[in-house]
């Protein structure tokens, strides 16, 4: 059910039998509640019985609105927070309002920015548990408008940014050179094609790179023979009861659903791996849910760690950072592009999630409205365990 415009609102939401509701802000009266019950599993993912209600909620919605106003957001600044897990009911909390003064809600469509590596790592990772590709391979068996200096970057110095490829800046004023509105996938293998001059050593130390990721997401394509928007679409978020995400590469700036990010339309983020993924919090929280469940068959290999060549370890798995904290375990990633700032967290032993998005440029803001919110878990667990 969709709240009606210019209404903040909270809700728990259920993935079975249990009510489904939901607080009106400025148009109701206060304390007024709404519910609607349900027959079928409205979330159309995990089942009844992998969703048994064995630890109490870690967190109300007045905790979620705390952690929120917390982190300092403006007035009015749109924000959805969700937790998922093992206690029945989702907690979801929004706030704000889109750049076209609708409600932010939970299935409203936004640019999730480098979230995105963690589908185009999933859709690498079923291509080698078929078979289909090898990361050990070099990159140029499939990406031969590289120049020499490629040859040497294997598939897995890609996934876990030891390729050491040029830099950000190096790479974008390339593309302004040749007078790029948009960023695009082609613009920055044309700008990489034009950088001959860069001397390559993978494998030798982690460099973030998103450029590795649109590279990873071109040998998708080429081993599947489909594009990256089809391949995920069928194999992910169909499979995950996604209905509202997407890759998307344009030419428009955003998908039909989309919300504008309500800075200048250009440059525009079209670039596929790196980023291009459109989404909503329920369906991260789907996304969240599959991996924690295993509702993918390669749950344990998107998070299996990478290493630098000379076997140092590293924190970064596929698309998705694994460490630890107050001895849990946690994988995370965030994302950002002007105009939308995003964070996801799991807690895989504890089947424990977070999904954060803003309407908003401040990173640090997200960083510490996320980290609030694992605080809570990570109390809430303890607690209940001890």
């Amino acid at each position: 059910m969709i709240a009606p415009a210019h209404s903040n609102f909270a809700h728990a939401y259920s993935s079975g039998r249990e009510p489904y509701q939901f607080q009106l802000g400025s148009h109701e009266p206060a304390g007024v509640w709404w519910e609607i019950r349900y027959s079928i599993d409205i979330r159309g993912l995990v089942p009844l019985t992998d969703r048994i209600k064995v630890m109490k909620n870690p967190l109300s919605i007045g905790e979620l609105s705390d952690c929120i106003d917390a982190a300092g957001y403006p007035c009015g600044t749109a924000v959805a927070v969700g937790v998922s897990g093992p206690f029945g009911a989702d907690i979801v909390k929004t706030t704000g309002f889109t750049p076209e003064d609708i409600a932010f809600a939970p299935d409203t469509m936004i640019y999730a920015g480098s979230l995105a590596k963690q589908v185009t790592a999933a859709c690498a990772a079923m291509l080698v548990q078929s078979g289909e590709l090898n990361t050990d391979h070099a990159i140029t068996n499939w990406l031969k408008e590289l120049p020499a200096w490629a040859s040497s970057i294997r598939v897995r110095h890609l996934i876990h940014h030891t390729a050491d490829f040029p830099a950000e800046l190096v790479v974008w004023d390339e593309m302004q050179a040749f007078r790029t509105l948009d960023r695009t996938s082609l613009g920055v293998m044309e700008a990489l094609a034009r950088l001959s001059n860069h001397r390559a050593n993978p494998g030798v130390a982690y460099d973030y790179s998103n450029s590795g990721y649109i590279c990873l997401a071109l040998i998708i394509e080429r081993v599947t023979a489909q594009p990256l928007s089809v391949f995920a679409d069928e194999r992910i978020f169909k499979p995950l009861n996604m209905p509202n995400s997407c890759f998307w590469s344009g030419p428009e700036p955003k998908p039909s659903s989309g919300v504008a990010l309500g800075k200048a339309l250009a440059p525009a983020p079209l670039s596929l791996g790196d980023g291009g993924l459109w989404s909503t919090l329920f369906d991260l929280l789907r996304w969240n849910d599959g991996l924690n469940y295993g509702k993918l068959s390669v749950s344990d290999m998107v998070h299996t760690v990478g290493s630098l060549d000379d076997g140092t370890p590293l924190d970064y798995a596929w698309g998705t950072r694994v460490f630890t904290d107050q001895g849990f375990r946690i994988q995370s990633h965030g994302g950002s592009w002007p105009g939308s700032t995003a964070k996801l967290m799991r807690m895989p032993e504890h089947k424990l999630s977070i999904v954060a998005l803003a309407l908003d440029d401040d990173i640090d803001r997200m960083i510490a409205m996320s980290a609030a919110i694992l605080d809570h878990l990570l109390l809430s667990v303890e607690a209940q365990r001890s």
